[in-house]
């Protein structure tokens, strides 16, 4: 684990994927940069620039400026903010958007939002004319360390959570730190789940250093660059390892099967984020943990002690409206039998071996995975 940068220059991550390589450019401003970058990548490409209509408000002209300064021509698609963007229609209307714009497949599309924007925008970039070169420039912390780095686009299904969906790798990340400065609470700290993540799965040292930084991570600074920066790296070594998730990149999903499952159960709605679902599975992937004693209590109550004093929900119970009269254990195991890493109706979770060390433990018993969570909606508030 090493100290955090100090210097003002962009921190640049190398995805080595070959003729899939990217770069990821992380720093304060550094959006003022895009379309330099862009240019120098696609050469007389145009860009359709697909964003929502919070992030339209904060970044869509400076984002165009950049682009234009630099000679390229774009047009512009807003979509609704939120998971209700990211279904069949929202998928449908930015794809035709791109075809009504004339977007080629020499051209760019470029997804200016947060982690709803980017795998929206991503997978109709996979799709149109059979796969158009798309940038991500993330614009929530849960966007800059997780959802723009790896390939992974998609939609959600009534069913379940990025049900349908293509790998489709970026051809550019530009993260800029300084539009995280536009998030609310809520949302800064939804993001920081993932980061926690990060540590948790494979990376004691930095889950220590979490333990002390979160506040100067919270306020800005090297510290949040630097936070940002090792977990895209510890990201990005996953990736290139396993980038179609045939092993070892589903341990990223470390509280994502619960996580996912209460999305769902909540309707993809803000009652709760993305990163808020993947608190509580984690935690409840550690308490888990814990009882099949693979951890120790102790090491499961860090883990929720951390997430807790960040300010995320960590119980059921934190879920607004959520009883166990409204949603039983019967139906969440309902819900995560659509998980994606359920092989011939199996489940399989990722577990802690330790803080620091995540394992795939394939052929889970559902009985005990049910009883474990009746426990936990039995919990009073």
């Amino acid at each position: 684990m090493t100290a955090p940068l100090k210097n003002s220059d962009p921190i640049v991550v190398d995805v080595a994927l070959g003729e899939r390589a990217y770069d990821i450019v992380i720093g304060r401003g550094v959006l003022t940069s895009l379309g330099a970058r862009v240019a120098a990548l696609r050469p007389g490409a145009r860009a359709a620039i697909v964003t929502d209509e919070y992030v339209a408000t904060h970044w869509l002209r400076k984002t165009e400026a950049s682009l234009l300064d630099a000679g390229i021509a774009t047009s512009r698609i807003i979509v609704d903010e939120g998971e209700i963007s990211k279904s069949y229609e929202g998928l449908e209307y930015v794809c035709e958007e791109l075809i009504a714009a004339k977007i080629e497949r020499n051209d760019l599309v470029i997804a200016l939002g947060g982690g709803v924007v980017g795998d929206l925008a991503g997978f109709a970039a996979a799709v149109l004319r059979r796969g158009v070169d798309f940038v991500q420039v993330p614009t929530s912390l849960l966007a800059q360390v997780d959802s723009s780095v790896g390939g992974k686009t998609g939609i959600n299904s009534p069913h379940g959570k990025n049900l349908v969906g293509a790998f489709h790798q970026p051809v550019l990340v530009v993260a800029d730190t300084a539009v995280l400065d536009t998030l609310s609470p809520r949302q800064f700290r939804a993001g920081y789940a993932e980061v926690a993540k990060y540590g948790v799965l494979g990376d004691e040292a930095f889950f220590t250093w979490l333990e002390a930084s979160h506040a100067d991570i919270v306020a800005g600074g090297a510290a949040r660059e630097h936070a940002i920066a090792t977990s895209c790296r510890a990201k990005a070594a996953i990736v290139m390892r396993d980038e179609r998730e045939n092993g070892e990149r589903a341990l990223l999903n470390l509280g994502h099967t619960f996580g996912h499952a209460l999305e769902a159960a909540t309707g993809f709605s803000d009652r709760l984020f993305h990163g808020e679902g993947v608190a509580i599975g984690m935690v409840l992937a550690a308490e888990f943990s814990a009882q099949l004693g693979m951890i120790a209590d102790a090491d499961a109550a860090r883990v929720k002690h951390h997430l807790a004093a960040v300010g995320l929900p960590t119980h059921l119970q934190d879920i607004a409206g959520f009883t166990q009269e409204k949603i039983g254990a019967d139906a969440l195991m309902t819900l995560m039998a659509q998980d994606k890493k359920v092989k011939r109706g199996r489940l399989t979770f990722i577990l802690l071996e330790a803080v620091g060390r995540a394992a795939i433990v394939p052929d889970v018993e559902p009985s005990l995975v049910r009883d474990f969570m009746a426990r936990k909606l039995a919990r009073k508030s």
